[in-house]
């Protein structure tokens, strides 16, 4: 029998984590068990009726029905272009310095195959989005982790940035996943000026630009003065309209930068369907203050039942992530398990987002209001923590 083999750098990946969680899960659902995910943040709020008329319009559009161009439609890049100036007050070129991705995932994967050579220095958050890491060490990168602390507001030490040497690429985030950690104007043009002293290229992934808190409006690090020569960002339709899985996203910035990672993608892939991009160009005109008030009603009910529990948790201004602390004597994985097991909630390991994630966990408040009540009252039934 012939032995099925695969590239030897694939086994320098971490196992992921998660995937053994949901396994777990599914198996659980599989036996009838009603199991409250707290794992994912996958919105359960619906795609605006706006949005999903334009898609169905938009099918029915012949000239969908071809390939679309490598760079995404002129008058998405447009849309995206006026959007950005309302948004950011930072002008942007449609033409070099707006590219349409399938999801900001796909860009941020793509991005150090762009970028680096085997060998070259990324240098990704600790804890952080496991993609960061991962796609640059496929692509046969260095990868060097900077941490990201609690006493620091979870914010990377520019020291500390700058102590790991010159890096090809760093990889940012904010607001910030898992932690829920945002950044202002100060920090970003810190980090600019370190990026265009080492000669670094910086990638701002801004997924949850758009869901902030306390009258928290998040900076595009784009504003920074010198940003447009070393840094793009990474913006998704996915969390802002409720559309993760329509799979439309897009990188902004410096114009070079961009052109690699587009002659990447023209030899992968084919752009996003037509009719996806129009739906979003019309989700750019809506307003998402609905979805801003859910979530604030779910974090409201979310903290206020992890005080009462004595877990001790970061009060976030972004995102739609609670990061909260493990009961003391349990690793993250193993409260996972024991949650999963005992209380049928599941929640997200922080180990899993590296290992200044140990101890943590991670809630996601996109699930209905009665049902995060109900894991958060499971969990509390497990009486883990000591007021």
């Amino acid at each position: 029998m012939t032995q099925m083999r695969h590239a030897r750098r694939l086994d320098e990946l971490p196992p992921y984590l998660f995937d053994e969680l949901d396994k777990a899960k599914q198996r659980l659902i599989g036996r009838g068990v009603k199991v409250v995910d707290l794992a994912v943040g996958d919105p359960d709020l619906p795609t605006p009726s706006r949005i999903v008329e334009r898609m169905r319009e938009a099918v029915a559009d012949a000239s969908n029905h071809r390939y679309p161009g490598y760079k995404g439609k002129s008058s998405l890049r447009q849309a995206i272009a006026l959007w950005f100036r309302r948004r950011y007050g930072v002008e942007l070129d449609p033409d070099a310095e707006i590219l349409v991705l399938i999801g900001s995932k796909e860009g941020i994967g793509h991005l150090p195959f762009a970028l680096v050579d085997p060998g070259d220095k990324v240098l990704v958050p600790d804890p952080g989005y496991p993609v960061y890491a991962n796609t640059s060490m496929i692509a046969g990168a260095e990868v060097r982790c900077f941490g990201l602390r609690e006493e620091n507001g979870f914010l990377p030490r520019i020291e500390e940035l700058d102590s790991l040497g010159r890096a090809k690429l760093i990889f940012l985030n904010y607001p910030n996943n898992p932690t829920g950690a945002v950044a202002d104007k100060d920090f970003f043009a810190k980090v600019v000026g370190l990026a265009v002293s080492t000669g670094s290229t910086i990638c701002n992934d801004a997924a949850y630009g758009e869901i902030t808190f306390d009258g928290f409006r998040s900076p595009s690090i784009l504003a920074s003065e010198g940003a447009m020569d070393c840094a793009i960002e990474i913006h998704s339709f996915s969390k802002t309209f409720n559309m993760t899985g329509w799979r439309i996203g897009f990188a902004a910035g410096n114009r070079d930068i961009l052109k690699a990672l587009a002659r990447v993608k023209m030899n992968l892939d084919s752009s996003v369907f037509g009719a996806i991009q129009d739906a979003a160009l019309a989700a750019l005109s809506l307003s998402y203050d609905e979805n801003l008030r859910a979530y604030e009603r779910r974090r409201k009910l979310a903290f206020e039942r992890l005080s009462k529990l004595g877990c001790h948790f970061f009060y976030p201004k972004g995102t739609f992530y609670v990061w909260a602390k493990a009961p003391l004597g349990l690793t993250s994985a193993e409260f996972a398990v024991r949650l999963l097991e005992k209380a049928n909630v599941s929640v997200a390991p922080g180990s899993g987002f590296g290992n200044n994630g140990e101890g943590w966990f991670r809630i996601a408040l996109t699930r209905p209001e009665a049902e995060i009540v109900e894991g958060l009252d499971r969990m509390a039934g497990l009486n883990l923590w000591t007021n």
